[in-house]
């Protein structure tokens, strides 16, 4: 996993509550093990339909793609399914700033390095309108100090709640397994000292 650093990006607004995994990475294709390729098929099936204009507008020949995706209420409802993550990441999004997200979405998420970060309604709608109305505005995201703020207005910072361990593993860039490696000299020390 890439480690997490600060950055500026743009948005692909999705304003769409309830986006579920199914509709983010369908189910026809979750037959593979490989995170590679799967960015192809995010929001397959919803890229036709008005509300994800802004997003097959990035999807057709842009040279380069935001790094941050607004989205509704309750992102990554539905069944567990880590694709949903890795089509998110693949596709070259590292952050989705939302009203909130499904729990077992957000802890997929953050194993896999991609940051949720939830705002409360009043942050939320300045946000939304601020990029309805500038369809070239930039967040900055600083995860480190927990919080987002739009490009080039004084004020406009919105923190944002993580879970500690989410954070470090972000931060650091390790998964579970990979922080527990990190703690070999440790658990090795410890084992020689009770045999």
């Amino acid at each position: 996993m890439t480690a997490f650093e600060s950055f500026s990006s743009q948005l692909v607004l999705v304003p769409l509550d309830d986006i579920d995994t199914d509709q983010i990475i369908p189910a026809r294709y979750l037959k593979g093990t490989d995170k590679a390729g799967l960015g192809a098929h995010l929001f397959a099936d919803r890229r036709a339909s008005p509300e994800l204009a802004d997003f097959a507008r990035w999807c057709s020949g842009q040279p380069s793609r935001p790094r941050l995706l607004l989205a509704g209420a309750n992102f990554g409802c539905g069944s567990s399914r880590e694709h949903a993550p890795w089509a998110l990441l693949d596709w070259g999004l590292r952050a989705i700033v939302a009203r909130s997200f499904a729990d077992i979405f957000r802890r997929n998420a953050t194993k896999n390095g991609v940051l949720p970060i939830a705002l409360d309604d009043a942050a939320y709608a300045q946000v939304l309108a601020a990029r309805l109305a500038d369809p070239e505005l930039a967040l900055e995201v600083d995860l480190a100090g927990q919080r987002v703020a739009i490009t080039g207005a004084p004020g406009a910072a919105f923190e944002f709640a993580i879970d500690p361990f989410a954070k470090h593993c972000l931060i650091d860039g390790v998964d579970e397994l990979g922080y527990l490696l990190s703690l070999e000299p440790r658990i090795t020390a410890h084992e020689r000292r009770r045999p």
